[in-house]
């Protein structure tokens, strides 16, 4: 990079000035990870100190029956293949009742785009779960997921955000966003939900008074100013309404799991390489630069690896998501390595390793509890700490 605009793009970040488009493809395009990584950390040190976030979740995937077949999406299978399901609503609440021990704050449900359930299968599995476990959080449906109830109901979005909210949903997820530039969208996505109607169905959410997460899916057949792009929709959308709570780059992944047909259904992975470590430090860093009008910026563990979300933390990263046990998704199609759960105590060391201090928070980001700052270098050199693979 051109040392004049590095010094440029620096005061900007160190004088708080919003930065532009051509600001951000800028930024992608510089070498020295390092002085990103700088520019991020100051900026989320401003926002959230030296404090890092996590909850304590489950993740629930109901049916992973899909009427849809996105091109990078090994989750999904279509009726009568040997390994799709579909959870009857009494296996879901077991499943969610198995933390209850563990002082469980979140579920966080995503599922296929299940062609013959109705819709009232899923206020329903709600109203269930939220009798069982009263204290817990519902964070469920992407927005992709509330159109597909409206093809499958005929019910407006208005209506169906409200019938679910008074089942005892507390946030959408932020899911079925992927990249929004129709140059890249076109390709990768078999649904009918893109930016227009994802960004109505949000906005009424945040009107309806939820705070909502927003998503991005990178490293596949994107470019990074498709990258840019999508931040600077959701940072205007963001503008508007102020209902954005945390902004989660998702890591795209290639199919190595073999499922039980021996199907690859991951189309796109022929022509695509996995973003390296340094490609994510660096979507992490930008995303923390461009988003100035989120306050967290999540690192989803599961899609990353330990070891990069501890480094993420040093790049803009302010939120690890919480204890998973279970996410489907990405771990029908990875089997590269990251645990199927982390426990409370997994993440206090994680984040105490990485020399932050943990807060446990719940589906709002509100404060559930304070931990202790992180031991010094010296106390933590004392004896054997864990390796993160």
């Amino acid at each position: 990079m051109d040392a004049g605009l590095k010094r440029e793009l620096e005061a900007k970040v160190y004088a708080g000035e919003r930065l532009t488009r051509e600001d951000g493809i800028a930024l992608y395009a510089s070498d020295d990870l390092a002085w990103l990584g700088r520019l991020a950390h100051h900026r989320r040190t401003v926002l959230n100190g030296d404090r890092v976030m996590f909850n304590v979740n489950r993740h629930l995937n109901l049916t992973n029956v899909c009427s849809a077949s996105c091109a990078y999406c090994s989750f999904q299978r279509k009726p009568g293949e040997p390994d799709a399901y579909t959870m009857r609503i009494e296996e879901a609440v077991s499943k969610a009742k198995e933390m209850e021990d563990e002082q469980l704050t979140e579920l966080h449900i995503v599922n296929g785009l299940h062609p013959s359930l109705p819709w009232r299968y899923y206020p329903k599995v709600l109203r269930e779960l939220k009798a069982a476990l009263p204290n817990v959080k519902l964070k469920c449906f992407t927005a992709t997921e509330v159109q597909w109830f409206e093809k499958i109901s005929g019910l407006p979005a208005s209506e169906i955000l409200d019938e679910l909210m008074d089942a005892g949903l507390e946030s959408l997820t932020g899911g079925g966003a992927e990249i929004f530039d129709w140059e890249v969208r076109q390709h990768i996505v078999d649904h009918d939900c893109h930016w227009e109607d994802w960004s109505r169905i949000h906005r009424l959410a945040h009107q309806k008074g939820m705070k909502t997460p927003a998503t991005m899916l990178y490293g596949h057949i994107e470019e990074p100013r498709h990258r840019v792009d999508h931040v600077l929709r959701l940072r205007e959308l963001q503008d508007e309404t102020g209902g954005f709570a945390v902004f989660i780059p998702l890591r795209y992944q290639h199919d190595f799991h073999d499922s039980k047909d021996g199907k690859v259904r991951n189309r796109i992975q022929e022509r695509t390489t996995m973003a390296a470590p340094a490609e994510s430090l660096k979507t992490f860093a930008v995303s923390r630069l461009l988003f100035d009008n989120v306050p967290h910026v999540k690192n989803f563990w599961v899609m990353h690896g330990l070891s990069v979300a501890q480094l993420s933390l040093n790049f803009g990263v302010d939120d690890l998501d919480g204890s998973v046990v279970e996410y489907k998704i990405t771990h029908d199609a990875d089997s590269y390595g990251t645990p199927a759960t982390m426990h409370r105590d997994d993440l206090l060391h994680l984040i105490w390793d990485a020399g932050f201090q943990p807060v446990e928070r719940d589906t709002r980001y509100q404060v559930v509890r304070e931990y202790e700052q992180a031991p010094s270098l010296a106390e933590r050199r004392s004896e054997p700490q864990k390796i993160w693979a």
